[in-house]
């Protein structure tokens, strides 16, 4: 393989030579150095080596076989068997060391030697950290006491898991710790170096773990998921909602306007089947079914793109409720995003430092409602065609052409109205807005009127922006099987032949046969959520794993 001639990189026979001392220069020797590091061994038991993991091996297999280094966690008999949180919140107020005897153990964040006697390690578990000091004067004696300290100095470095037995205790300096009675004992050695921190976008890509383990930021984001997470279920079950499960495999994948994932299940005479796009019809069948309040949070899946707040896996929760109307779920929704906001941020300083709260956003209630037709004829000074008409669409397209704006791929009447949406609403959503009175076009799944202002058919739907983004979809459901097999012929009238199902789904509008109440939904995408309270602008962001994109890059990860 032939290398790049780069004259920093090798000794020069000319006595001019100076080396090149500049920060650039040694950051590209250390990104070559790391391109071209040769595979040492594969071996059958440690498995593909680079330069640094050999190093690490050999050190490790000094002092005592590899095998021995991972060993079952045992606590010593009489010992407090602590975490590290635990620890700091028990011992916080002691001033001097006390006689009782604690297990900690930890991952090793920093090594800090002071002479030949004294080691000090700060190990963290839990996102909590606790220093621990390692004085030879004060181990407990044992047979070659002076020797194990010394290779102990040489062998724990940061990242390793270290357990730890000895007596609280709080340093001249006034730092709470633990005085070390034996040597630590490593739990799992990590085999390569920790950075500081992780700038590669493929590191970001393929070893996300990695990013998790050097930036607060990742972890935060999990807590800010989880807190939205137990607020949604918290305020739903506390109104008398009942937490459900439904299916993630389906025939139809129904619910959405969106292309599925395929499999086929062996056990089923090899039949295809989607995992779903939305829990939406199913749940509404529990209602048919007698239930009165539901919700699920859950995961669904479009076979579609991945963009900045898209991804094909992502989170929702959906509830639905009988005899909710349009006003109330309107009223139930700023007081979730309120109580939310408000829950999130007098948390953030305590469980999620590192994120930014939404800046410019303001949540006072009641939120405004922008009309969808009336507000695209205001902005664009147009006024929309009669949209039930067989010439919609083309004299949608017509108006596009006057008003110079790009025309969509595959331009069906739901995609164009789409396209005027963003054009000239979602703009003016910064603070939480809702859009209201959609064309019935885009909300086949909705009840739907005449509107007695604009004259058009519009559905009894609200969705929530903010910031440009959409957050909350919420309906009257239709329940007239006769409407809803109306409005599933129209859909696939809108859309080009492929696009969507032939067929539509007959099981579902045989469900509505037997009687859905009155029922109000609601939608909310849970990523978006947390994008929002950490201020993030990716999905990728948001998510522990990343994008599609991401996930696929880990399973192929190498050893480099």
């Amino acid at each position: 393989m032939s290398r790049p001639l780069l004259r920093f990189l090798r000794p020069c026979p000319y006595r001019g030579y100076s080396p090149i001392t500049k920060p650039e220069a040694a950051r590209a020797y250390s990104a070559i150095q790391r391109r071209f590091a040769q595979t040492i061994a594969a071996e059958a038991y440690t498995g593909p080596h680079d330069v640094e993991k050999q190093k690490r091996l050999d050190q490790l297999q000094k002092v005592k076989p590899l095998d021995d280094y991972h060993p079952r966690l045992q606590y010593p008999a009489g010992a407090d068997i602590l975490s590290v949180r635990d620890f700091i919140s028990q011992y916080e107020a002691i001033q001097q060391t006390k006689p009782e005897l604690v297990s900690v153990f930890g991952r090793v964040r920093s090594v800090r030697q002071l002479g030949s006697k004294l080691m000090f390690l700060d190990i963290e578990r839990d996102a909590q950290t606790l220093q621990v000091m390692v004085d030879l004067n004060k181990l407990e004696p044992g047979e070659s006491l002076v020797d194990s300290f010394k290779t102990s100095k040489k062998l724990i470095r940061i990242g390793d898991w270290v357990s730890i037995q000895g007596h609280p205790t709080r340093t001249s300096t006034g730092q709470l710790s633990v005085l070390a009675l034996h040597i630590p004992e490593i739990l799992a050695p990590c085999l390569h170096h920790l950075p500081e921190k992780v700038e590669s976008a493929e590191t970001l890509a393929r070893r996300p773990h990695v990013d998790q383990l050097v930036n607060d930021e990742p972890g935060d984001v999990l807590r800010l998921r989880a807190l939205i997470y137990d607020y949604l279920r918290s305020e739903l079950v506390q109104s008398g909602f009942l937490e459900v499960e439904t299916p993630m495999f389906d025939v139809h994948a129904g619910g959405a306007i969106a292309r599925p994932f395929e499999t086929v299940a062996n056990e089923l005479s090899n039949m295809p089947v989607r995992l779903r796009i939305a829990p939406e019809l199913n749940l509404k069948r529990l209602i048919v079914g007698g239930q009165d309040r539901i919700f699920e949070l859950g995961r669904s899946f479009r076979n579609e793109g991945v963009d900045n707040t898209h991804n094909p896996e992502f989170s929702t929760c959906e509830f639905y409720e009988v005899g909710a109307t349009l006003s109330s779920l309107v009223d139930r929704t700023e007081k979730l995003v309120q109580g939310l906001h408000a829950a999130v941020e007098s948390l953030r300083s305590t469980y999620f430092p590192s994120l930014s709260k939404p800046e410019d956003v303001d949540f006072t209630t009641p939120f405004a409602q922008l009309p969808f037709i009336p507000t695209i004829e205001k902005s664009s000074g147009r006024k929309l065609p009669d949209l039930l008409s067989s010439t919609a669409a083309d004299d949608l397209l017509a108006m596009f052409a006057d008003l110079n704006i790009p025309v969509p791929p595959n331009p069906t009447l739901p995609r164009l109205l789409d396209t005027l949406a963003e054009q000239y609403i979602e703009p003016l959503c910064v603070n939480p807005t809702f859009i209201t009175q959609h064309p019935e076009a885009l909300s086949p799944l909705s009840k739907s009127y005449v509107c007695p202002t604009t004259g058009q058919r519009i559905a009894s739907r609200v969705e929530l922006f903010i910031g440009g983004r959409e957050y909350v979809n919420a309906y009257e459901e239709e329940n007239s099987p006769f409407e809803q097999r109306r409005k599933f012929v129209q859909q696939l009238e809108f859309h080009p032949e492929g696009e969507l199902e032939k067929d539509i789904d007959e099981s579902y509008l045989e469900v509505l046969e037997w009687g859905m109440p009155p029922t109000g939904g609601w939608g909310c995408g849970l990523d978006r959520l947390v994008m929002l309270f950490a201020s993030k602008k990716r999905i990728a962001d948001v998510l522990p794993f990343g994008t599609l994109r991401n996930v696929v890059s880990i399973s192929k990860n190498k050893s480099s």
